[in-house]
């Protein structure tokens, strides 16, 4: 009868460079700001879908953080972003709502400036 072993997964920080840290901060910046919003937007569709955009930045960090995949994680992760990105455009922009591309207000700027260092940060990590 054969069995299997369940490697439970472990923490390991001492892996992580300064560039994951940078990267880890930018993350949870985007997810503490998706989090917010979804709060306050709770129970629509739109504060449904903020907490599970924060979620998933969540998840990433700890993916990265347990040393899961990491290379496929941070092409996850830039693909991820961009969405986020186009999404808040369209959302904001595109369809009428939003005044023009300059009036983000500062949580937005915020978070948009958070996930472009993500994404530059992802992509030198995955270029390494």
């Amino acid at each position: 009868m054969a069995t299997t072993e369940t490697q439970q997964p472990t923490v390991d920080i001492g892996s992580l460079n300064g560039l994951h840290w940078v990267g880890i901060v930018a993350a949870l910046v985007s997810a503490a700001v998706h989090l917010f919003l979804g709060v306050s937007f709770a129970p629509s569709p739109l504060g449904i879908s903020f907490v599970l955009a924060g979620l998933g930045f969540v998840g990433g960090v700890v993916l990265l953080v347990i040393d899961y995949r990491r290379r496929a994680v941070y092409a996850v992760g830039i693909a991820f972003t961009l969405v986020q990105i186009v999404l808040w455009y369209v959302v904001n922009f595109a369809g009428g709502a939003g005044s023009f591309p300059g009036d983000v207000g500062t949580l937005g700027a915020v978070d948009k400036v958070a996930q472009v260092v993500l994404i530059a940060v992802l992509v030198a990590l995955l270029r390494r």
